[in-house]
C-alpha cells in the first residue's frame, strides 16, 4: 500500500489565499495521474483560514514548496500508513462532504480497533450514502503523546449533513459495533469538510 502525506494548513485569510494555494497546487504535478490527491476546505470543527491536504507519498521538494508557499502561515506534514483502506487506486469522489476523525486509541487495543472498523463497515456502507476512503495509523508519535498511545485518522465521504446525523442510528449492526469499537478509544475529534479539486495543468 501507499504511504500518504497529511498536511494541516493554516491559510492567510480571506477567498484569495485559498484560490492562490488550489492553483499552486493545480501546477505542483502532485495530482497526476493515479494518485490520490484531496484537498480539504472547513464546513463544521474547523477555523475558517484551515485547511488540510492529503496526498499520496510523492516528490518530496513539490510537497516542501507546497508547505512553504506565501500563502501558507503554518503547516505540519504527518506520515500516515493506509490500514484496510484505501486500496491501491482509490480515488476520492467529487461532491458531498468529507469527514475527518482522530482518534487515540492504546497500542495494544489497534488491531482490534482495526478489526472492528472493517467489520462494521459493509453494513453502514450498504443502509447510508456514505463511503469510507480510509483509516490510516499515524506514523509518527506526537509532542505530548502518552507512551504507547496511537492515533488512527479516518476520513468518511457523505452525500451530506443530514445522512451524516442518520447514520448515527444506534439501532443498525454498524452502530453498535461501533460502539464496542468506542470501549477502544481513549479520545477522539471530528471535523466536516468539502473536497477542493485543483485544476488541470494544460
Amino acid at each position: 500500500m501507499a504511504a500518504y502525506d497529511y498536511l494541516t494548513l493554516t491559510l492567510w485569510r480571506g477567498a484569495a489565499a485559498r484560490a492562490e494555494f488550489v492553483e499552486r497546487l493545480g501546477a505542483s504535478g502532485l495530482a497526476g495521474e493515479g494518485k490520490a490527491v484531496g484537498l480539504f476546505t472547513p464546513q463544521l470543527g474547523w477555523e475558517a483560514a484551515q485547511a488540510a491536504l492529503l496526498v499520496e507519498r510523492g516528490d518530496p521538494a513539490a510537497l516542501r514548496a507546497l508547505s512553504e508557499a506565501p500563502e501558507v502561515v503554518s503547516c505540519e506534514v504527518h506520515e500516515l500508513a493506509p490500514t484496510i483502506r484505501p486500496t491501491s487506486g482509490a480515488e476520492l469522489k467529487p461532491g458531498g462532504i468529507y469527514v475527518h476523525r482522530w482518534f487515540e486509541v492504546d497500542s495494544s487495543s489497534l488491531n482490534e480497533f482495526i478489526a472492528l472498523s472493517a467489520e462494521a463497515w459493509p453494513d453502514f456502507e450498504s443502509r447510508f450514502d456514505a463511503r469510507i476512503f480510509g483509516l490510516f495509523d499515524l506514523k509518527s508519535p506526537r509532542p505530548g503523546d502518552a507512551p504507547g498511545h496511537r492515533h488512527l485518522l479516518l476520513i468518511t465521504r457523505y452525500a451530506s449533513h443530514g445522512v451524516w446525523e442518520d447514520s448515527r442510528d444506534p439501532s443498525t449492526a454498524a452502530m453498535q459495533t461501533f460502539a464496542r469499537r468506542a470501549m477502544l478509544t481513549l479520545s477522539t475529534r471530528a471535523a466536516s469538510t468539502l473536497l477542493v479539486t485543483p485544476p488541470a495543468v494544460a
